[in-house]
């Protein structure tokens, strides 16, 4: 195989993908909260894909609303690793604390007014969720409307 054929079959990054590579001093923070990599259990496994990709990867699907499984076309990592690493990192709390280091270097960047806060939410009733604990017909609807 020639030095050509062999630049054909490298799996190109398609250019899109290139606007969502982490920069390199966001990255050491991120770094500094990531937890050392498990050992697989049979020590027989393929070497784990790298951290930045692997979270490159996590921003680009949470970001663009991808599916896991598309990540596949883009080169960026492959769905199930980057899935895998991102159930590993949400379960050390990696993503709560990247999110509590984002408000503190912000409120020094701009300020967070931290006395006044704000709550929204509603609870309303299912619109076709029917009354609570009412009989239940032991007809069906269609049985009903033929009658």
């Amino acid at each position: 195989m020639n030095k050509d054929q062999r630049k054909r079959r490298v799996r190109k990054v398609t250019p899109y993908v290139d606007k969502w590579r982490i920069p390199d001093q966001l990255w050491k923070q991120i770094e500094s909260l990531l937890p050392p990599p498990k050992p697989h259990p049979l020590g027989c496994h393929n070497p784990r894909i790298d951290d930045r990709r692997a979270m490159e990867a996590i921003f680009f699907v949470l970001r663009t609303g991808y599916q896991w499984n598309a990540l596949n076309a883009t080169g960026l990592c492959s769905s199930s690793s980057a899935h895998r690493r991102f159930q590993e990192w949400r379960a050390a709390g990696v993503f709560e604390n990247l999110w509590a280091l984002g408000l503190k270097k912000y409120d020094a960047l701009k300020g967070i007014d931290w006395t006044w806060q704000s709550m929204d939410g509603a609870m309303t009733k299912a619109p076709l969720g029917g009354e609570k604990n009412r009989p239940q017909p032991h007809r069906s609807s269609q049985e009903r409307r033929q009658t």
